[in-house]
């Protein structure tokens, strides 16, 4: 075994944004083995004014998404980093799309399983086609930021991850 073998490495299990390579090759600034993989017991919410989703335990729900695989311990910091702290991590059983295996790995749930923000399901078709460009906007701010802060604060990041209010009719 190699020492590179030793390192720590971890297996988050992804759903939204982090879905889409671009997204994930920005924040980590590489794209991992991507594997398709359901999580029982979940639910995946829109949340009111915002361009990303969250899930939360639901006793019948089902959410579809990736494990990004072998992620280093500060790949994972940057994922915690955009998240913010409106999200907990946690570690679930998920089962592979392609081979039905259970396996373990994190994830990241809302910590306000009550929120009433939270509303009908996420769409990440319609996600791609209305918001990964502005996201993506948004993500590429969020990493130069996090390069060089110079007293900007995370609110003005997380002001570009809200969706634009409604125009009035």
């Amino acid at each position: 075994m190699t020492s590179s073998d030793q390192s720590p490495s971890h297996n988050v299990f992804v759903y939204g944004s982090f879905q889409e390579p671009a997204v994930v090759k920005l924040i980590l600034e590489c794209v991992p083995v991507m594997v398709s993989a359901q999580l029982h017991g979940y639910h995946l919410y829109r949340l009111k004014g915002r361009l990303h989703p969250c899930i939360s335990p639901s006793e019948n729900g089902l959410v579809n998404g990736k494990i990004l695989t072998g992620l280093t311990d500060s790949q994972l910091e940057s994922l915690d980093m955009i998240e913010g702290t409106e999200y907990v991590r946690k570690t679930v059983e998920v089962v592979l799309t392609d081979t039905l295996e259970k396996k373990q790995v994190e994830t990241i749930v809302w910590a306000n399983k009550d929120d009433p923000n939270m509303y009908g399901e996420w769409d990440f078709e319609e996600w791609k086609r209305l918001h990964m460009e502005k996201f993506i906007e948004a993500a590429t701010k969020f990493m130069e930021w996090k390069k060089n802060p110079d007293g900007r604060s995370r609110e003005e990041f997380e002001k570009f991850v809200h969706d634009d209010p409604p125009a009035a009719a």
